[in-house]
């Protein structure tokens, strides 16, 4: 059975930051289903009120659990644990600058979280992960002042607090970087940062000159270079992120609130925000970090809090505990890397790069995927990996070199001529270049597959929605009907709506760049099942990712970029996470082609 709307608000629609539309968000449509408590946790971890046993795993519709009552704060998180259970040697005081209890929020029929309770204190990064759809997003959006919960309590420093919108938020010295850029694209840097906020001069005119500089020095403190009177249209993933650091960072907030921010940049960059968190930490600043990337959460973090099914499962310091224990708590299961027979033969040749050159973005790159094989592009952002898989499937253009499919080139660098000889694209950002946010999940899978629907010159609504019901249940998306915005279901889904686009047209080559960024673990677990099947049906696939250990768990070979150029290539037995990094960072000369 359907469950209902999920409401956002009196008009249905989801409340955003003040001029800047709306947030991502873990969908209410998507909230996480009750699952088996994981045995064997950590003594300390908070216990979860008893729940019935899961749903089907291939339930594309699944049915929200009702809300339990919640447990005393006391028992579920740190506060009721006192001073002594504080991350050794952190500053600040037994009081958490944040406090939210008991918080339950629903949207018509779908209770998104049911009972969240997490405590931020002074001096501590605190790590909050969960699969997509386990009530972080919605969590977050409730600190934020977008939501309000339907119950619970909210205390910043000791005092209970109730948020009425994103400005109350701020005044209370919340600060929220989103898991995706939400810039005004045609506004220049620094006006992205001190929007509402802009320096003013005689006349109440505003001073472009101090703002430029007090930008510049933002960037200074985060270790970037970047020019704070740039347009922010076009601008890389990577440089939106840092700019959405630097807003959040302007504003001085003793509580900062970083959704999976370092899903877009490189290791350099990754290194450089946690300088920051440090500083604000070693300030006496509360940090919540969300993120999928475990070995984060161990760098940066001193306590973490687990939530699924829209409860908190656990909540303690880091010490003592590992990747294996946060995983169990998520998903309520270990999850098993590809098998080490999952490298499959390689057939014939089906894409060949032959001295692709673009001026000014990459050089002399020539490779090859053959048939049932996943060839993965390793290197740092900038490195121009993303470049080479645009200018192959026709997006931008190339001044030399040549591209074939199955031995006939591709000409006239159209995505349409690629498309008609079997190449399917999957791009880096989903929200901007992959979907079309405002339209149904149904419309968006069969984007790419119109002309096989259309009959007469007419799309029939029934063969759309039986194309998308089909392919909803081979990737197991969940969703609340096919016809809801696309733009209501969480990252993990939306990422299998853009796949399933693709797969539709039975592409001989997929290329995917960035396929799991920003995904749950569980979910990244799926996406790479599902390349390995694909590989074993023989499509050819070259994957783009910045996370060396998805490169090295899934690529059947290994290239590496630097500077915009090939520099070296390892098949999946000799490669390391220490001989791509070095090959990229220019340390050392692989098997160089």
């Amino acid at each position: 059975m359907d469950p209902e709307d999920p409401g956002r608000g009196a008009d249905g629609r989801d409340r955003g930051r003040p001029g800047q539309g709306t947030t991502p968000d873990a969908t209410p449509t998507d909230a996480a289903q009750p699952t088996p408590t994981p045995p064997d946790l950590p003594p300390d971890a908070a216990q979860p009120t008893p729940r019935p046993p899961d749903l089907p795993t291939d339930a594309a519709r699944p049915e929200a659990a009702p809300p339990s009552p919640a447990p005393a704060p006391e028992a579920a998180g740190p506060a009721g644990n006192g001073d002594q259970d504080r991350a050794d040697g952190a500053p600040g005081t037994a009081v958490p600058l944040l406090s939210l209890r008991g918080a339950a929020k629903s949207f018509g029929a779908v209770h998104a979280i049911v009972d969240a309770s997490i405590d931020l204190y002074g001096g501590e990064v605190h790590a909050l992960v969960g699969e997509n759809g386990a009530g972080k997003s919605t969590l977050v959006k409730i600190l934020a002042g977008v939501h309000r919960p339907d119950s619970g309590q909210l205390l910043v420093n000791g005092t209970p607090t109730v948020l009425h919108g994103p400005a109350a938020a701020q005044d209370a010295g919340i600060a929220v970087i989103y898991q995706e850029p939400t810039l005004f694209p045609d506004l220049t840097a620094a006006e992205n940062i001190f929007m509402g906020r802009q320096p003013l001069r005689r006349g109440r005119r505003i001073d472009a000159r101090r703002m430029r500089a007090q930008a510049r020095a933002l960037f200074e403190r985060l270790g970037v270079r970047l020019d704070p009177g740039r347009i922010c249209r076009g601008l890389s993933i990577a440089d939106q992120q840092i700019i959405e650091i630097a807003k959040a960072l302007s504003l001085e907030a003793r509580i900062i609130v970083m959704d999976e921010p370092t899903a877009a940049l490189s290791a350099a960059e990754v290194a450089r925000l946690f300088d920051v968190a440090a500083t604000l930490r070693a300030s006496g600043a509360a940090v919540l970090f969300i993120s999928h990337r475990l070995e984060e959460v161990f760098e940066i973090c001193q306590r973490v809090t687990v939530m699924r099914d829209g409860r908190q499962v656990l909540s303690r310091k880091l010490a003592g505990l590992t990747a294996d224990d946060l995983v169990r708590a998520m998903v309520g299961r270990q999850l098993d890397d590809r098998a080490a027979d999952g490298h499959h033969t390689p057939g014939d040749v089906v894409l060949r790069v032959e001295r692709l050159t673009r001026e000014g973005v990459f050089t002399d790159v020539s490779f090859d995927v053959r048939a049932g094989e996943i060839v993965a592009f390793a290197g740092l952002v900038g490195s121009g990996r993303s470049e080479v898989a645009r200018a192959i499937f026709g997006i931008d253009h190339y001044d030399a070199g040549s591209v074939t499919v199955r031995g006939r080139p591709l000409r006239g660098s159209s995505p349409t001529g690629a498309m008609a000889a079997g190449v399917g694209f999957v791009p880096e950002d989903r929200r901007q270049q992959g979907l079309v946010m405002d339209m149904s999940v149904q419309q968006n899978m069969a984007l790419a597959s119109l002309g096989r629907l259309r009959r007469a010159g007419i799309i029939s609504s029934k063969s759309e929605r039986n194309f998308a019901a089909d392919w909803a249940l081979r990737l197991r998306i969940k969703f609340g009907r096919l016809t809801d915005p696309v733009s209501q279901l969480s990252g993990g889904n939306q990422q299998k709506v853009v796949l399933a686009k693709w797969l539709g047209r039975q592409p001989s080559l997929l290329i995917v760049d960035e396929p799991t960024r920003g995904i749950d673990i569980a979910t990244k677990a799926e996406v790479h099942r599902l390349l390995s099947q694909l590989a074993g049906n023989g499509v050819a696939i070259l994957m783009i990712s910045s996370e060396l250990p998805e490169v090295l768990r899934v690529g059947d070979r290994i290239l590496v970029m630097r500077e915009g150029r090939l520099v070296a290539e390892y098949p999946h037995s000799e490669a390391s996470e220490e001989t791509i990094m070095s090959a990229a960072t220019g340390q050392l000369q692989g098997q160089a082609r």
